[in-house]
């Protein structure tokens, strides 16, 4: 049977890859060193052998990734001394560290078979090939009034929340963007194919636009059943495909112009190129007209002949604005770079990425004390990478959960209701007593939806079961390494509980259906799930949110990164 090797603090699991190399035969003592080329950098193997067999073995790689190539050269150094040998199993999410660790070894044990070879020039374009490569995602929620009132004088508002899915090389060079959007308007915005959201139910319903004719036809009043089933119904800008048309395409098309045209830069380059080359007032890529403002026109003289022309070739296929109302793409792109994480991956491994977005809504837990229901909505953005076989190389996840104000968990981000709906009961300080109540305003809405936080950004505040939120979700992202998305909803239908969608951690309170879940499993499998629930124990899939829809989905999604 294949043995598991636990990677420390990260739950990882573990691939099984035979390495080949041999030991020195004859019974003298020696100390040898080798090394080979690693994910950072150079990897020096200390190697002392006795009788032919291993003893001891520790490597020195400097510049591997701490977290990870470090972690992994610990593992892999345990795990040879207690073998003997160099065949032992390698720790996934750690590859290019790993095989660089093995061929360390065998160079110290026979260099002749095993030469080191200099590592070649790295490749300076702007492509993967020979990149250090970083994963990042970026999360940017902002509110909208407007555009204008029905025709019962009745506002229309939307909230926006932009994701940006990014790699990035060593200098902090783009490499690659997957951009999506996720917006959500009152039901009387006159747009076919808007997400919508009446608001919560008992709180007074809102006007309908049925058929986009810019009339109102009725009033929401949504109930428990709608609340859900409309939370479920919305699709990122994406996902709207074809029928979602802007000025020079679909909002697709222009996504897709703009992230081939970030390719190359830093991110503080793209934030320059914004600030000389986009509108102060609308956030659009300059395109003059006759209706174009003097600052604008001013603005596009100010550039060179170069770059106007570089103007020119992007606003004849991307003309939407990067900052606005409507989402702010260049903050998400900021924050993608801000959150980003090193990676153990070959650039030549990554076949495509994937981002996929599941919105689902929660009714309660329960009520507070002036028996007014608690409610919220939560969106999980999944960012994966894949080789060629489908496996995932890496994966990254965040999630916002919003609630009604009379949630009693501190750090929860909040959404009152649409300006002039009636006001929601308040817990200010989070002791399961009502405080007073919130009615929205214009101004507070608009706050509102700012201050939303991802469940990373909540940060040590948002503690779980095994730890806090990013760590748990960090362990389940180690874990899902070096499968396939079949293999991993296989997993998750035999490990996990059907009746909560955690992985299964058998106690004197579990129902009798997971126990028998358990028991099912063999040995080897119910010894992986302990190493996992050691770490994490949240569900992957309930009201709180459906992160194994949303990794499907990132798959289903993927392309190519160059």
């Amino acid at each position: 049977m294949k043995r598991w090797i636990a990677w420390l603090l990260c739950a990882a699991m573990v691939m099984s890859l035979a390495a080949c190399g041999q030991t020195q035969s004859g019974g003298e003592s020696a100390t040898l060193t080798g090394k080979a080329n690693g994910f950072g950098g150079v990897i020096t193997a200390t190697v002392t052998t006795e009788g032919g067999k291993i003893t001891a073995v520790s490597f020195d790689g400097p510049n591997e990734t701490p977290d990870l190539g470090g972690k992994a050269l610990e593992t892999l150094a345990a795990a040879m001394t207690e073998a003997g040998s160099v065949e032992v199993d390698l720790v996934a999410g750690a590859t290019v560290t790993s095989n660089a660790a093995v061929a360390a070894v065998n160079n110290a044990l026979d260099p002749e078979a095993y030469p080191y070879e200099e590592p070649a020039e790295k490749d300076d374009s702007k492509t993967l090939e020979g990149a250090d490569l970083y994963h990042g995602l970026g999360i940017v929620s902002t509110g909208r009034q407007g555009p204008g009132s029905d025709d019962q004088e009745v506002p229309v508002y939307s909230f926006n929340t932009v994701a940006v899915q990014a790699l990035f090389d060593g200098e902090g060079k783009i490499v690659a963007l997957n951009v999506d959007q996720v917006e959500v308007a009152t039901p009387n915005y006159d747009g076919d194919g808007m997400p919508h959201f009446t608001g919560y139910p008992g709180k007074g319903g809102y006007n309908y636009d049925e058929n986009h004719d810019a009339v109102v036809d009725s009033v929401l009043e949504p109930t428990d059943e709608s609340f859900l089933e409309e939370i479920a119904s919305w699709q990122t800008k994406r996902e709207r495909g074809d029928g979602y048309q802007l000025g020079s395409g679909t909002w697709t098309d222009e996504m897709n112009a703009f992230e081939q045209f970030f390719v190359g830069m830093t991110v503080d380059e793209v934030e320059a190129w914004f600030a000389a080359n986009c509108s102060d007032s609308n956030g659009r890529p300059l395109k003059i007209t006759d209706k174009s403002s003097e600052e604008d026109k001013a603005k596009f003289d100010a550039l060179s002949e170069d770059e106007q022309a570089a103007l020119a070739d992007l606003t004849a296929s991307a003309t939407m604005s990067l900052r606005d109302g409507h989402g702010d793409i260049l903050s998400a792109i900021r924050a993608a770079y801000d959150a980003r994480k090193g990676i153990d991956v070959a650039a030549d491994q990554i076949a495509g990425m994937g981002l996929g977005v599941v919105s689902n809504g929660r009714q309660g837990p329960g009520s507070d004390d002036q028996e007014v229901p608690v409610y919220s909505f939560n969106t999980v953005f999944a960012a994966t990478l894949l080789d060629a076989d489908g496996k995932l190389l890496d994966v990254y996840v965040d999630q916002v959960e919003v609630a009604t104000p009379n949630y009693d968990g501190d750090g929860m981000p909040h959404f009152s209701g649409w300006p002039g709906q009636d006001a929601y009961n308040y817990d200010e300080n989070h002791d399961a007593v009502v405080d007073g109540a919130i009615e929205p305003t214009d101004e507070s809405f608009l706050e509102e939806v700012a201050s939303w936080q991802t469940k990373r950004q909540r940060g040590d505040g948002y503690q779980l079961g095994s730890g806090t939120w990013t760590e748990e979700m960090d362990a389940f992202e180690a874990f899902f390494a070096g499968k396939t998305m079949d293999e991993i909803e296989a997993w998750f239908a035999a490990s996990c509980s059907d009746g909560n969608g955690r992985p299964l951690k058998i106690t004197d309170k579990s129902s009798d259906e997971d126990k028998a879940k358990f028991d099912a499993l063999t040995e080897d499998e119910q010894a992986v799930l302990a190493d996992l629930t050691a770490g994490a124990t949240m569900s992957l899939r309930d009201a709180h949110g459906d992160i194994l829809t949303a990794l499907t989905k990132s798959v289903e999604n993927a392309r190519a990164t160059a």
